[in-house]
């Protein structure tokens, strides 16, 4: 799985998600990936960021870092997609980097692609399946190839998202539970082996 290139794209408001973020990327490092963690641009007005600490908080803490372009899912073997849920739905920044890509669809730039998702909410029924549905309907009009993880590996059952990866915030400093870290790293190994078999076998359907 030597230089399997993973981008993983993601949208946080208060950081939850982009901790998730973070350890993937890590978790894909250590697997022998290239990496690129890339966060899409914030839109929400300043009004709304700086009445809630948290969210105000992470995005001066990230506003140096690179915004994600369109090359960093082209570029990708595997594509990871992660955003809180909004309303069971998908979060507008990340949509809106999605709906981008039009140019890019056309020309099927990103199909045949393995592409993954991960979601983090306050509460246990917050609308974790839905977001990762309605997030997998954009990659399958990609003609993208879903890697969803089922319960391929126990920890599976201790996290119990058969659709991708989802967190329920918890009290530690990062928000993110032990499960949803394990089932993240069992998804980055997933994903990631099944890119590096398409490739060896010359895939380009």
């Amino acid at each position: 799985m030597t230089d399997v290139k993973v981008a993983i794209i993601y949208y946080s408001s208060t950081g939850t998600v982009d901790a998730m973020a973070r350890h993937a990327a890590a978790m894909a490092e250590k697997g022998g990936a290239v990496v690129r963690l890339r966060q899409v641009a914030e839109l929400a007005p300043d009004s709304a960021i700086q009445a809630n600490e948290d969210w105000a908080e992470h995005v001066e803490e990230t506003k140096d870092e690179p915004d994600a372009a369109v090359d960093d899912l082209t570029w990708a073997d595997v594509v990871l997609l992660g955003t809180p849920t909004r309303f069971g739905n998908v979060a507008s920044q990340l949509k809106q980097y999605l709906d981008g890509l039009g140019p890019e669809w056309q020309n099927g730039e990103l199909a045949n692609k393995v592409y993954a998702g991960f979601t983090s909410t306050k509460t246990a029924h917050g609308g974790h399946e839905s977001t990762l549905l309605a997030l997998y309907n954009t990659v399958i009009h990609f003609g993208g190839i879903l890697v969803a993880p089922g319960y391929t590996d126990p920890v599976k059952f201790e996290e119990g998202n058969p659709y991708g990866v989802s967190n329920t915030e918890t009290g530690t400093d990062d928000g993110v539970a032990d499960a949803a870290r394990d089932a993240l790293e069992h998804l980055v190994a997933r994903t990631m082996s099944v890119a590096s078999a398409l490739r060896s076998g010359g895939f380009a359907a």
